[in-house]
């Protein structure tokens, strides 16, 4: 994403302003070389009046702190049992991850403030085995990071708990993330790490709703990358518990958390709630949409070319595919109803948005909008995508004496020698 496109920026802020931002950084990210850009994005975010809470991890730290001292840590992201040596370890990282943070916020000019937000409590007993000192958040307090927000003051959170007796506990970070947002009542949930997003059977998951990742989730979550199962399951949850937005990023992407927040694409993993997508019938302000989205597709002569005027007689038939209210995609459903058939037509999809299913969901669509009208069929004319309504769409190849009349004298007179395509019902 380039900063110098305000126009891709600003159509967001209106939607963001004074929304909690929850940033998960991990403790490698931290550590990275890109983490002052890190930090001049955050600064960014502020200054759009976008309420940023830091939340980090210290396992890297954990684990260079160990190997100067000449000590084994018995588990370094708080998943595992925690004995009183790892506690020490994680207090120290943890303060000097703190620290660094601070420093940077300074160094942009933002306030920044250690909390102790984290109630926690003893993991217990888990198979038998005692955790010692690893903890579990049993509540967040939210009315102080509520004051701190208020008065323009960033909080940082480590990835340590407190309990009423005055002790320290090592709580996963992810953990933490998750608690926060939920009882700030966030807008994003924003895991930052060392990967690109979540990887699943070794390919990167661009977006999924979150009752498709909770399928995979209980159905094989072995098939998640190590590094990507804890991201998967608290993303989800904070989904289910009506966090609109979680996102898994890699920091060490130049303007990569910019990319993520203020682009349709992203550049890594987004996890939403059911409503982030939805498919609807345009309306007559969407007819410049239209024509813009579509216009490299016309000229590719992938798609027939349609005036504003043509598209606006008929906008009932027009539908668009939405992503945070965005266009990204549309198709048309053209119905004859002398001859009880329908053509599927202006099928198109953005570049940045390709091979995720949304052609095949708008064809879908389409489909169970015929059947809603009691069409005995559907047919469409395609110059270059007829192979895959063929084989991924299960369209049979028809001749243009399948037309109904009206669309026969229109095939005809534009010359293009479509191939026809039809879908029967009946």
């Amino acid at each position: 994403m380039k900063l110098t496109d305000l126009r891709g920026i600003l159509q967001y802020i209106p939607r963001f302003r004074d929304k909690i931002f929850v940033i998960s950084l991990d403790g490698a990210v931290v550590a990275g070389e890109n983490f002052s850009n890190l930090l001049l994005d955050i600064a960014l975010l502020r200054s759009l009046n976008i309420r940023p809470v830091l939340v980090h991890g210290a396992a890297h730290q954990i684990v260079s702190w160990s190997e100067k001292i000449k000590q084994a840590a018995s588990n370094t992201d708080g998943g595992g049992i925690t004995d009183e040596n790892t506690l020490q370890m994680a207090i120290h990282a943890s303060t000097m991850v703190t620290h660094q943070i601070l420093e940077g916020l300074s160094n942009s000019d933002l306030r920044g403030a250690s909390t102790n937000a984290i109630i926690a409590h003893p993991k217990g007993i888990i198979r038998g085995i005692d955790q010692q000192w690893t903890g579990k958040v049993e509540r967040v307090d939210s009315a102080l990071l509520e004051v701190l927000i208020s008065k323009d003051i960033i909080p940082i959170i480590s990835p340590l708990g407190f309990d009423g007796e005055g002790r320290t506990f090592r709580v996963n970070s992810d953990s933490i993330a998750l608690a926060v947002a939920k009882a700030l009542k966030a807008t994003k949930l924003i895991f930052i790490t060392t990967e690109d997003g979540l990887i699943y059977e070794n390919q990167l998951i661009r977006q999924m709703a979150v009752n498709e990742l909770d399928e995979r989730l209980q159905k094989q979550p072995g098939g998640f990358a190590a590094d990507s199962l804890s991201k998967a399951q608290h993303a989800a949850e904070a989904c289910r518990w009506h966090v609109p937005r979680a996102h898994i990023i890699n920091g060490g992407v130049v303007e990569g958390l910019l990319a993520e927040v203020f682009s349709n694409e992203g550049i890594g993993t987004l996890i939403y709630a059911n409503e982030y997508q939805q498919i609807r019938q345009a309306r007559k302000k969407d007819t410049s949409a239209l024509v813009q989205m579509t216009r490299g597709s016309v000229a590719n002569e992938e798609l027939l070319k349609r005036s504003k005027s043509a598209i606006e007689k008929h906008i009932g038939d027009y539908y668009l595919f939405e992503i945070d209210h965005h266009p990204i995609g549309c198709v048309a459903l053209h119905v004859y109803p002398e001859q009880k058939t329908g053509e599927l037509a202006f099928l198109y999809v953005h570049p940045s948005h390709e091979n995720q299913g949304i052609g095949r969901k708008l064809i879908q669509f389409v489909e169970n909008r015929a059947k809603e009208l009691q069409l005995n069929s559907l047919f469409l004319l395609s110059t270059q995508a007829f192979a895959y309504f063929h084989t991924k769409a299960a369209y049979q190849e028809g001749s243009p004496d399948d037309l109904p009349p009206d669309r026969r004298k229109k095939y005809d007179a534009n010359g293009r020698n479509s191939r026809v395509l039809i879908k029967r019902f009946a």
